[in-house]
């Protein structure tokens, strides 16, 4: 098919490159849950970089690309039971100001919920 449009998203190579960069995001969140749990505590490099790639899926998935490329809701919301656990188990630790502990968790749950949410949509539309 090769060039279809002037969009940066509108050829097979883009597409090619697209697939590349979302099955890494979601290769290195399904490594960082299987590994260490300390890993995944909220002032280690998994414990950041989990929700972030998450929250990349999630706005190539709203800018309408490739949610085929998702995991599972299920095995979102099983990534989001053991990363709160972690979370839950390990944040008071750190000492967070008021408030933040609150706020974050909302953000987290927000993070793993809205993808298991565009997972199973895309679920239901096949």
């Amino acid at each position: 098919m090769g060039t279809w449009g002037s969009g940066n998203f509108e050829s097979d190579t883009a597409l090619d490159h697209l697939s590349i960069v979302i099955d890494r995001l979601v290769t290195e969140v399904a490594q960082a849950m299987a590994g260490d749990p300390v890993e995944l505590e909220p002032d280690e490099y998994w414990g950041v970089a989990v929700p972030c790639n998450l929250e990349l899926l999630y706005t190539l998935v709203q800018s309408g690309h490739s949610a085929h490329h998702l995991p599972e809701a299920h095995v979102i919301t099983q990534w989001k039971a053991a990363f709160m656990a972690v979370w839950e188990r390990t944040i008071d630790g750190l000492e967070p100001v008021p408030g933040f502990k609150e706020e974050r968790r909302s953000v987290l749950n927000r993070t793993f919920d809205q993808l298991a949410e565009a997972s199973a949509r895309d679920a239901a539309a096949d």
